[in-house]
């Protein structure tokens, strides 16, 4: 369940350079929220979340780095944007989530669901290794990773059969376009 928020305006500090920095690296002006919490009926994952849509947006305003870094809900976030479909200033919550990720990571702060971050990068080594996810491996190295082997497996037997399960991984055609855009990535 969310926690409460209550901030004075005398608590606000807009200028905080943690919030600058998230609102030049998300390319989103949070600073229009007026905390109407419409992101959140949108949002299908906020019961999970330690801290709302729009709760997020106002630690990053109040420069509250370390709490907002270290929360849960950054990384429940799935990025479906209902959120910013039913913000009515069209904040884009979901690119300020995937920016406070980016800087928990680079900033080594603990991880709140390091089970959604490992299962996000064996995601990514996928589409590294062929271009495209390949969702039996992705599924299997995780299930490694947790060494949880057995608790869904019927419902895989079923998805190889329904082949929603591919065995064998596709490559895309120009797989140098693909280690390219990695490589920007890792320069940059």
């Amino acid at each position: 369940m969310a926690k409460n928020l209550n901030s004075t305006i005398t608590e606000i500090y807009i200028g905080s350079n943690f919030a600058k920095e998230v609102k030049k690296r998300s390319d989103t002006d949070f600073n229009s929220c007026y905390h109407c919490m419409s992101c959140c009926g949108g949002c299908p994952f906020s019961e999970a979340m330690d801290y709302l849509p729009n709760q997020i947006i106002r630690l990053v305003q109040l420069g509250r780095k370390k709490e907002v870094l270290e929360s849960s809900s950054i990384w429940i976030c799935v990025g479906c944007n209902n959120c910013s479909v039913q913000c009515p200033n069209s904040v884009d919550i979901s690119a300020v989530t995937h920016t406070l990720c980016q800087m928990a990571i680079e900033e080594k702060v603990t991880i709140a669901e390091p089970d959604i971050l490992k299962f996000h990068q064996e995601l990514l080594n996928t589409v590294h290794r062929y271009g495209r996810t390949h969702k039996l491996e992705i599924m299997l190295r995780y299930k490694i990773y947790k060494k949880d082997w057995f608790s869904d497996m019927m419902i895989g037997m079923k998805m190889i059969a329904r082949r929603k399960l591919e065995l064998l991984p596709s490559r895309v055609t120009h797989m140098q376009d693909v280690q390219f855009t990695f490589n920007q990535k890792q320069a940059g």
